[in-house]
């Protein structure tokens, strides 16, 4: 298979690269603004330099692919309507987005950390998260807690399921969306929280 990672050059994106590398054999597509200035793999990997609200060049770099992992900033909502009509265009189903918690209102006080309702921060990545859910793309939101490099425990919890923790390491997040991408049945069209239960 042949795997993109839009926002290869942050933290979230280089686990998921590392994890792909390691685990499969997967071929990988760089993305991001400054992708060739990572040390490739020449055998397995391709790096380019795109910016991800290009959708013409977007589309373009989808050719061959066949799924899609994207962990962005910035413009969170712009980017991933833009992931969408690319992908639509290039006919490429399967994808993985990073958002946050909080943005169903469902993390409890117990756990701390904010929700949408008192918290607009956290707008952009519902909006974002939206743009994948009333697509007719094979999504799989991830909504996870504060990353962290700590255990790799974790649990998942569906839609309008409560939080069980406030933290999540990297590679927990890493490890859920790498079996994501090799299982398009797995959470498919499903909006899933991550957490290590506290």
């Amino acid at each position: 298979m042949k795997m993109m990672i839009i926002g290869a050059t942050g933290s979230i994106g280089r686990s998921v690269r590392a994890k792909l590398l390691n685990t499969t054999d997967a071929q990988l597509k760089l993305v991001s603004r400054h992708a060739t200035s990572l040390p490739v793999d020449t055998a397995r990997e391709e790096a380019v330099n795109l910016n991800v609200l290009d959708t013409a060049a977007l589309t373009q770099a989808l050719n061959g692919v066949d799924a899609v992992f994207a962990a962005v900033s910035g413009d969170m909502a712009g980017m991933a309507r833009s992931i969408v009509a690319a992908m639509t265009a290039a006919g490429v189903q399967r994808v993985v987005f990073i958002s946050s918690m909080g943005i169903y209102d469902e993390v409890p006080a117990s756990v701390g950390g904010s929700n949408l309702s008192d918290s607009p921060v956290l707008l952009p990545y519902r909006r974002a998260a939206d743009a994948f859910t009333e697509s007719s793309l094979n999504y799989t939101v991830i909504r996870p807690g504060w990353f962290d490099n700590g255990s790799d425990d974790y649990e998942v919890t569906r839609e309008g399921e409560a939080f069980g923790g406030h933290d999540v390491s990297r590679h927990a997040i890493a490890m859920l969306a790498v079996a994501a991408l090799q299982d398009e049945h797995l959470y498919s069209k499903e909006s899933v929280g991550i957490n290590r239960p506290q």
